[in-house]
């Protein structure tokens, strides 16, 4: 009887963290979404609440100079649309990483895309979080262009339902 009792306590506290875990992995993926949300709506100021004070990035950027990029970026762009094609998140003991594969367009370029055949600009990027559980912040990120024979397996099915010509 004590066995089972133990193997039951055991299974319960199993489940237990799986679950949290699982509800965290959400919950980033979700505050991933959301940022590109935001940066679809150019909305600067909401998407910043969402990064670290003592953030950086892989061009040693910090939080200002972020803010400065995306501005710039912003400006000089209309139609902005932020497709995510796939993501895993690793949960570690304070921190949280995020990779991902996204599809990036904008203008023209996104309202016609099907006609003309124009395919979205892809990336690759990794996201470092901090914080705890229910309350994360983005403390490190890096991104690179790739091309479509470099998409993660997964994103490639998504990839080509967003891109006629791949």
């Amino acid at each position: 009887m004590t066995r089972r009792l133990l193997l039951l306590a055991w299974l319960i506290s199993a489940l237990s963290l799986s679950c949290r875990q699982g509800t965290e992995e959400r919950r980033i993926l979700g505050l991933f979404d959301d940022l590109a949300r935001l940066a679809e709506k150019k909305e600067l100021e909401k998407m910043m609440a969402a990064f670290a004070e003592d953030y950086t990035d892989f061009e040693g950027r910090d939080k200002a100079g972020l803010r400065g990029l995306l501005n710039r970026y912003f400006s000089g762009r209309t139609g902005i649309v932020v497709h995510r094609l796939s993501a895993k998140v690793e949960l570690g003991a304070g921190g949280a990483c995020l990779e991902a594969d996204i599809a990036l367009s904008s203008g023209a370029a996104e309202a016609l895309r099907r006609l003309v055949r124009i395919s979205p600009d892809l990336y690759r990027l990794k996201v470092e979080f901090s914080g705890e559980p229910g309350r994360w912040l983005i403390r490190y990120a890096e991104w690179v262009p790739i091309d479509p024979t470099e998409l993660l397996p997964e994103s490639l099915s998504l990839f080509k339902k967003l891109s006629p010509k791949s």
